[in-house]
């Protein structure tokens, strides 16, 4: 009797098994090695080095295995980074907001708007970029660096390259303000800019460094308090990339609807309705956050799923380095760096100036 077929299930998985295992062994190798002393204390998460190590074994011996593991690598870079921005949920809560108070919530908004805003302004215009590029070096500097360069991946169909681009560039200023900002620090107490003190400047750290792990290693350099201040109005940051994920859906949509104003109105419907993006994965992310707030989740379940979605974001930064071709980031030249370098500059200047204002008009 001759065994029964494989069902189309089966053979999916099969299909997509090689290029999954090679993501989650990298992204387990990426996890190890961001737990080293040295690279944690120079803000260096266990995505970016993900990401690294994607890009080397893309530029070495990738293309003898792509034919086997493509599918995978595709599945983990798309379908698993949607289900890793849903479970970054889990890592804030409402009450976040109450922990910062006001002056942070506005504080954050208007750093995220006016960088984002130059971003695209001068990306675009001024440095020549193509839109994509630029609302992705926009995205990633205004919000939370790599996390928010891949969440925004898919609202604008980005290349691998692109998305390489954009997170070389806020890991690098990124990396760059964890030197800097403890200088700024002492700076501020002799010619203040901001008001003086932890609260002060972990607010004004929290809400102008790209990362996460950046925001943490560049205020526990000053103290404590710092820290904690800095990382609870970073996470309030990170809290605002669901709402610029919808908005900037339907800001494409709409500005791609004009490029169709000379079609008959059922055409324009159809067309309308195939450019449409819904970011649907932002909504389960403030559900999460919703969820999370309420607290019905057992703390030791939400530590678990935490570390399942580091594991999970992980797979897809390795599955993006290992899309990306270093002679593509060399033939975007100096321009992305430049604009990420005048963000920078925006963010540290203009941030300092912004957060000085609403704190002194508040107080």
């Amino acid at each position: 009797m001759l065994p029964a077929a494989p069902t189309e299930s089966k053979r999916d998985i099969l299909h997509f098994a090689p290029g999954i295992a090679l993501s989650a062994a990298i992204a387990a190798l990426a996890i190890g090695l961001g737990g080293l002393g040295w690279l944690q204390s120079h803000g260096m998460s266990a995505l970016t080095v993900a990401i690294l190590l994607g890009i080397v074994l893309a530029n070495t011996i990738y293309t003898r295995l792509a034919g086997t593991v493509g599918s995978g690598v595709n599945f983990s870079k798309q379908t698993l980074l949607r289900a890793g921005v849903i479970l970054y949920g889990l890592r804030l809560t409402l009450q976040d907001i109450g922990h910062v108070g006001i002056a942070g919530v506005l504080i954050d908004a208007v750093v995220l708007t006016s960088t984002f805003a130059l971003a695209y302004l001068l990306g675009t215009r001024f440095f020549g970029l193509d839109r994509t590029t630029a609302i992705l070096i926009g995205a990633g500097s205004a919000i939370c660096g790599a996390a928010a360069v891949m969440a925004t991946e898919p609202i604008v169909r980005a290349k691998a390259e692109q998305v390489t681009v954009a997170v070389s560039c806020v890991v690098v200023f990124g990396t760059l303000a964890i030197f800097l900002y403890p200088i700024l620090y002492g700076l501020n107490t002799h010619w203040p800019l901001i008001p003086a003190g932890p609260r002060a400047f972990g607010i004004y750290a929290g809400s102008t460094i790209h990362e996460v792990a950046q925001v943490f290693a560049a205020g526990r350099s000053v103290s404590i308090a710092t820290a904690d201040t800095a990382v609870v109005t970073k996470m309030v940051r990170v809290m605002m990339l669901a709402p610029l994920l919808i908005a900037l859906s339907a800001w494409m949509t709409r500005r791609e609807g004009h490029t169709h104003t000379g079609m008959n109105q059922s055409t324009a419907a159809a067309s309308a309705k195939h450019r449409l993006r819904i970011p649907w994965f932002a909504f389960g992310f403030i559900g999460m956050v919703l969820f999370n707030s309420s607290a019905l989740l057992p703390q030791g379940v939400r530590i678990a799923l935490v570390d399942v979605d580091t594991f999970i974001l992980a797979m897809a930064m390795a599955a993006l380095g290992l899309t990306t071709h270093v002679s593509a980031i060399r033939n975007a030249g100096i321009k992305p760096l430049l604009l990420g370098g005048v963000l920078f500059v925006w963010l540290i200047l203009g941030g300092g100036l912004i957060n000085a204002l609403v704190e002194r008009a508040l107080n």
